[in-house]
């Protein structure tokens, strides 16, 4: 689930989360929600902090089209033929900084432990990063960066960097789903590629682009918002066993 341009989750998004357990489900979302404010524990983020938001956007395919698209014309849009030839799939893996509006990616043949390490090490081995004295990383509980597992190896090659994982099914509160929302609609749609290459070439260049213009996500919804929005969510549960 994307969330809006905003910051805030979209108006239908509350009946559709998945928050059993209620209580754990704001254990590991009020974290995020205090680094997206600026604080980690209730102490404000030092100068040498920063809070990155990562992901990967998996098995993204070329789809050659068998017959060329037509481009938009005054009173008619665009055709895009149903047809089309398998050209391969890659993977794109991205961290977005929350606070200076940066965004890193690559494209990989796949997911997985590897790749998004090296996305890491794309990141943490150059400055700020590099001599940060905290760098947050919020990712979700794929497998390539699950547990504490993954929190331990992340750590052993970066001692700076802390992960920090979304509560289970809650994409929603990871701001790289926003950019990854843009990149769906800028950049991906419609599919009509040559060639996995192509595909690279577009994501990689509309990066740059997006980031010569990028300012931070509006980011709105609080600690004092999921926990309304869990009462009402309690209060409508509480209804439901009493009728």
């Amino acid at each position: 689930m994307a969330l809006a341009q905003s910051g805030r989750p979209p108006p239908l998004a509350a009946p559709e989360l998945d928050l059993p357990p209620r209580s754990g489900f704001a254990a590991k979302a009020e974290p995020i929600l205090e680094l997206y404010a600026g604080r980690w524990e209730g102490v404000p983020l030092g100068p040498r902090e920063y809070v990155l938001s990562a992901d990967e956007k998996t098995s993204i395919q070329a789809r050659c089209r068998i017959h060329p698209s037509l481009p938009p014309a005054p009173g008619r849009p665009l055709y895009v033929g149903h047809e089309y030839d398998r050209r391969g799939a890659c993977a794109y893996l991205a961290a977005w900084d929350v606070q200076r509006a940066k965004v890193f990616g690559r494209c990989e043949a796949t997911t997985g432990i590897a790749p998004f390490d090296r996305l890491v090490a794309q990141v943490m081995s150059h400055e700020p990063y590099r001599s940060a004295r905290r760098v947050f990383w919020v990712v979700d509980n794929g497998s390539s960066h699950r547990g504490e597992r993954a929190r331990l190896r992340l750590r052993a090659t970066w001692p700076r960097l802390v992960l920090v994982h979304t509560p289970i099914h809650a994409s929603w509160l990871n701001q790289i789903e926003i950019y990854f929302s843009i990149v769906q609609r800028k950049v991906l749609t419609p599919n009509d590629f040559a060639s996995v290459v192509e595909i690279e070439d577009r994501l990689l260049g509309f990066q740059d682009h997006y980031e010569r213009a990028a300012t931070p996500f509006q980011w709105t919804f609080t600690r004092q918002d999921l926990a309304a929005l869990l009462a009402k969510l309690a209060a409508k549960d509480r209804l439901a066993a009493a009728a």
